[in-house]
């Protein structure tokens, strides 16, 4: 009885061997799940009512990182060096009166954890640790509402002009 080869692979020289194996170690040493899927930047939307709040952002470090009036919307970090995650103090000041803080902190990305499947070690320990891929920012936008400046509703009365029920309150400087 007769064989029959349904299929035959091509001779594979040393060469190309090589050139396949430098290839598989390139594209590994140079992946990470989080930071192919992901990024490293998110954006971050600020807003106010009423609208024109100035907005300053400060890393972790005290440095500026944007300064604007609401709306706006920026960019922001999410890695802080080789394992670290950046956090950020974001602080509106509504007339130069009413000011608030508000803390912007990143979490880990759950992109970061495919690398246990796809990316390997080297995207687990090494790039997306390197990238700041392996975090995302906790908040994606920011909403604060201001009040109006009460001072403007100070009202000075004569004395003459005070009910007569406040003015056993009243105290003679």
């Amino acid at each position: 009885m007769k064989s029959t080869k349904l299929f035959q692979l091509p001779a594979i020289g040393s060469s190309s061997v090589l050139s396949l194996s430098i290839l598989i170690i390139t594209s590994t040493f140079f992946s990470g799940c989080a930071t192919i899927v992901s990024k490293t930047n998110w954006p971050l939307s600020i807003d106010s009512k009423p609208e024109g709040a100035q907005v300053s952002i400060v890393n972790r470090k005290g440095k500026e990182v944007y300064s604007g009036r609401t709306p706006a919307i920026t960019t922001l970090k999410s890695g802080s060096g080789f394992f670290g995650k950046e956090s950020y103090s974001v602080t509106l000041t509504h007339k130069g009166v009413e000011k608030r803080t508000i803390n912007v902190e990143c979490k880990v990305n759950g992109w970061y954890f495919g690398n246990i499947i796809f990316g390997g070690l080297i995207g687990l320990l090494i790039v997306d640790p390197a990238t700041g891929a392996m975090y995302r920012l906790e908040k994606k936008d920011i909403y604060e509402t201001f009040t109006e400046d009460k001072t403007s509703q100070l009202k000075i009365l004569d004395v003459n002009s005070v009910p007569v029920e406040w003015k056993a309150c009243l105290v003679e400087l």
